[in-house]
This record gives structure tokens, C-alpha cells and sequence, in this order.
């Protein structure tokens, strides 16, 4: 069982199929063809990864092949055009290049990949050398783990610091990666704290949250019930 959070070196692909600055334009296709990937990595003599070329990068040629685009167009798209002129790897290439260090949690990943809108990331050392790649399949990887072993991280990680008492213990269940708290925890502010602290387990797809507090004492609020604290 692994303990939260998973990092980036946990799920990265190792074996990493990249390009010299000199490939050629067929090179790059057919390596993408081969090994049946949408983007490479470009790197230096020294393993120093300077930028990446993807599918997007290589389009261009063919959308402009048969076409002699208007002023609006080569104003607006001045690079693709400058793409559509390119045969090497070097000239292709996005960069710099958006990379993760190995370290970086999947959470720290997954903003990158969003905030840049790619699918995969090359992992990187502190001075650039490239150490592996990491995909969006790969992110996806913490919800394959079974119910059990993310219960078991809720109760040591989670639980015992919110309810120390053996004689009422909180309750885990774990279903599809959906956990149900239910139990009673002596402060009702920590609610929302153990819905967070849950929710931050990797793999957790969802969280019930309903933990209540301390029972009442009848003799000082006979007038008030207990109630559910709940938080999705």
C-alpha cells in the first residue's frame, strides 16, 4: 500500500522514445507510426530535453500543402505557416519545452497538463535530463486501486487523528472508489476537514461524509437533538 501522494515517479513510463534536433519530418512520422504516440521529446547531445513535437506541429504541412493562404491567414497564423516550412525536428519543435520534475505529485501534473492542454509530459531531472514521460493514462492509474487498500489508508492516515476512541470507532466503507464515513467524531467542525483529508487520498473518486458529533447530554440541552454533520 502506498502512502498519499503518489508522485509523478510513481506512474512514469521510464523507457522514453525521443528525437534528435536533426530528425527529419518522415523520421518524426514514422517514429510517432511505431511506436504509436502523438507527441516526442527533442533532446540535446547531453539527454537535456529543449522541446517537444507533437501532431500539431507536424499538420500544418499538409494543411497548407495545396493552398497559397490570404494575408489574414499568414498574419494570424505565422507559425503554423513557418511550420508548414519545416523538415527538421529543430524547426518543428514547441519550446521551450513544458516538462514535470519527478517529484511533482499527480495532482501538480494533471494542473500542468490542463493549464498547457497536452497529453503527456516529459520528466525531468533539476538540470533538464530526461528521466521518462508521463501520460494522462498514467495519472488515471491511482483509481485502479482496489477498495480495500484505500480504506485501509483512510482508517491509518485519516481516522486514527480525527477519532482516537477504540470503544467508537468511525466507520469506512469503501465502494468503487466512493467512501462513506459514518461514525461520531468529538468536534462537528472537523467535518469538513475529514471530507477533504478523504477526498485527498489517491484513488478516492468521491466522498459520503456523514460523521456526527458528540452525543448530547439530556440534563444541560434537553431541548436540542442531535444532527447530522454532512459534507459531500
Amino acid at each position: 500500500m502506498h502512502s498519499t501522494p503518489h508522485i509523478v515517479d510513481d506512474v512514469m513510463t521510464r523507457t522514453v522514445v525521443a528525437l534528435g534536433r536533426g530528425a527529419t519530418f518522415k523520421d518524426i512520422v514514422k517514429t510517432m507510426q511505431r511506436w504509436k504516440v502523438s507527441a516526442l521529446p527533442v533532446l540535446t547531445d547531453g539527454n537535456r530535453v529543449v522541446g517537444v513535437v507533437s501532431e500539431a506541429d507536424l499538420l500544418p504541412k499538409e494543411e497548407f500543402r495545396d493552398s497559397d493562404p490570404d494575408r489574414y491567414t499568414r498574419l494570424r497564423r505565422l507559425s503554423d505557416l513557418e511550420k508548414a516550412g519545416a523538415v527538421t525536428a529543430e524547426e518543428l519543435m514547441t519550446t521551450p519545452a513544458v516538462t514535470v520534475p519527478a517529484n511533482a505529485t499527480l495532482a501538480q501534473a494533471a494542473r500542468i497538463m490542463a493549464r498547457s492542454r497536452v497529453k503527456r509530459l516529459p520528466v525531468v531531472d533539476e538540470t533538464g535530463v530526461l528521466e521518462g514521460i508521463v501520460s494522462r493514462s498514467d495519472l488515471l492509474k491511482v483509481f485502479l486501486r482496489n477498495d480495500q487498500d484505500i480504506a485501509e489508508e483512510i482508517r491509518h492516515e485519516v481516522v486514527v487523528h480525527l477519532s482516537p476512541d477504540p470503544m467508537h470507532p468511525i466507520r469506512v466503507d469503501v465502494r468503487d472508489g466512493v467512501v462513506t464515513l459514518t461514525g461520531r467524531i468529538p468536534d462537528t467542525a472537523l467535518v469538513p476537514v475529514a471530507a477533504r483529508l478523504v477526498r485527498a487520498v489517491e484513488g478516492v473518486v468521491d466522498v459520503d461524509c456523514r460523521l456526527m458529533g458528540p452525543h448530547r447530554q439530556p440534563d444541560l440541552d434537553p431541548d436540542l437533538p442531535d444532527s447530522p454533520q454532512a459534507s459531500r
